[in-house]
């Protein structure tokens, strides 16, 4: 019986909790490198995520960007044509691909 009274007030707990003054969201600025084809990945891709999810991929091969479109496709059915697959997948090689095909 004890332990679940303390389960039960540290749960609780947090419910009362204040904090005195504002509290601000760090806002985090992305360089995006404009080009042919960022229509096309401002169209898909941003829609659901930040440009910061393909920042973090860091710099890839053409092979992993055709494949990381494929599972947005497939997997999460991002409404992307096969004409803005291969528009976005030479944007992201172009700009953020490590110059190796696969």
């Amino acid at each position: 019986m004890k332990k679940i009274i303390l389960i039960a007030s540290l749960l609780t707990g947090s419910l009362f909790a204040q904090v005195k003054g504002d509290i601000e969201v760090p806002y985090i600025s992305y360089q995006i490198k404009m080009g042919k084809g960022f229509d096309s990945v401002q169209a898909n891709c941003l829609m659901c995520h930040s440009f910061g999810y393909i920042l973090n991929q860091g710099p890839q091969s053409k092979l992993f960007w055709d494949k990381k479109i494929d599972k947005m496709v497939e997997e999460f059915k991002a409404p992307i044509t096969k004409e803005d697959h291969k528009i976005i997948a030479e944007y992201l090689f172009k700009h953020y691909g490590n110059g190796k095909l696969k």
